[in-house]
């Protein structure tokens, strides 16, 4: 037991709450999708077993990028999220004119050995990381319109509105996340009025010309009047009905040999099916500890960047499992979001992974302090202590 407190301690730094989460969404997703996956199994006549073996491997690789980002100082993000960003706009632009349609929606792009790539999950973490340096960059003159507000408003309207053409739902969220940190930053609120407009005005000709426009405004138009429930949302309601408050034991599911892609969409409805409403409840508790995790990294943060770094995304990612959660109960219409986390899918794991290890970070360097200076800071400190002295 001290040998692994010590490894513990030694590899597992940063906020412990967070660790434990991931490990237990982790345990869960590897559960929940070995027992949804036979139906794609028999589809594609290959074993659960080898889907059992590639998703844990998935889990594995998230796990680990989620621990190589966490060894990184979380500073150094910020320069690289520029980059990241102008390396977005055509891999955004590319999906949008060729992209490969999987599970129905064209949001993924085919890389030689690594296979199916989703730009939005590359090009949200990005952003995220972006808007959070370049607002504590300009803390002090962030009522400058051309110096704070026209770059800021640029990258959120340009990158929100290249994946509105392929996903819009994923889309809305990562702008209501610009508006959450902008809002943190102290942007004045007539700047976040005219946020809104851009919003508005790209998400309406993502509508009009993007690849899923039209199914997005008939699945809002139907929720919102009441008509005849789609096929898996009527399904993920049984599944949640006939769960009870125990549940029917892992593996007995029913409605994993009917519902539509239950091992990624409606992932939660399985859960709460074969684990009950305690089980749903459980998962729930995990984000909500996530986001409370996250928000207190920021809020301890001794550094403007890294407030708003945690921030805004533990909000992304528990936001996100929110509306995947709020689909399957009834609460809104069908979006096609993942479960971060806990559903199957290697871009979404990794790039989850890597948020989670940029919290991480955030938590680690405000928490034992071991970043180490540069060598010009180290000069200069030491000049500062002699002229002290």
């Amino acid at each position: 037991m001290n040998k692994f407190k010590t490894w513990a301690d030694e590899n597992l730094q940063g906020d412990r709450v967070i660790w434990a989460v991931v490990f237990a969404l982790s345990l869960i997703s590897i559960l929940v999708v070995y027992s949804s996956i036979g139906t794609l199994a028999y589809k594609r006549t290959e074993s659960p077993e080898s889907f059992l073996i590639k998703h844990t491997l998935t889990v594995l690789i998230g796990v680990a990028a989620m621990w190589f980002a966490h060894r990184v100082d979380y500073r150094y993000y910020s320069k690289l999220s520029k980059f990241a960003l102008w390396i977005s706009i055509p891999l955004l632009i590319y999906t949008f004119t060729n992209g490969v349609t999987i599970n129905d929606a064209a949001r993924w792009i085919h890389v030689p050995i690594i296979g199916s790539f989703q730009p939005s999950d590359f090009a949200s973490l990005a952003l995220i990381v972006n808007l959070a340096s370049m607002l504590s960059k300009r803390q002090q003159n962030i009522d400058d319109i051309k110096e704070s507000l026209i770059p800021i408003l640029f990258w959120c309207g340009v990158i929100c509105g290249l994946i509105a053409l392929t996903n819009l739902s994923t889309a809305v969220l990562l702008f209501l996340t610009c508006m959450l940190v902008m809002f943190i930053g102290r942007v004045p609120t007539k700047y976040l009025a005219m946020l809104v407009f851009v919003g508005v005005l790209f998400g309406a000709l993502a509508v009009k010309f993007g690849v899923r426009g039209e199914t997005a405004r008939n699945r809002i138009t139907n929720f919102m009047n009441g008509n005849e429930l789609p096929f898996q949302a009527k399904h993920a309601r049984i599944a949640v009905a006939t769960g009870g408050v125990t549940g029917k034991g892992p593996g007995n599911s029913d409605q994993r040999n009917i519902l539509p892609h239950p091992y990624s969409d409606f992932v939660y409805a399985i859960v709460i099916e074969e684990y009950g409403m305690a089980g749903g409840v459980i998962v729930i508790m995990l984000y909500l500890v996530l986001l409370h995790r996250g928000m207190k990294a920021a809020y301890n943060s001794d550094k403007a960047f890294g407030g708003l770094l945690s921030a805004g995304l533990s909000f992304d990612l528990v936001c996100q499992a929110l509306v995947n959660m709020g689909v399957v109960v009834g609460l809104g219409p069908i979006t096609g979001q993942p479960l971060p986390l806990v559903s199957m899918g290697g871009t979404s794991m990794v790039f989850t992974g890597l948020a989670v290890g940029i919290i991480l970070s955030v938590s680690r360097g405000e928490r034992d302090q071991e970043w180490k200076p540069k060598a010009g800071e180290k000069e200069n400190r030491n000049m500062a202590t002699a002229k002290a002295a």
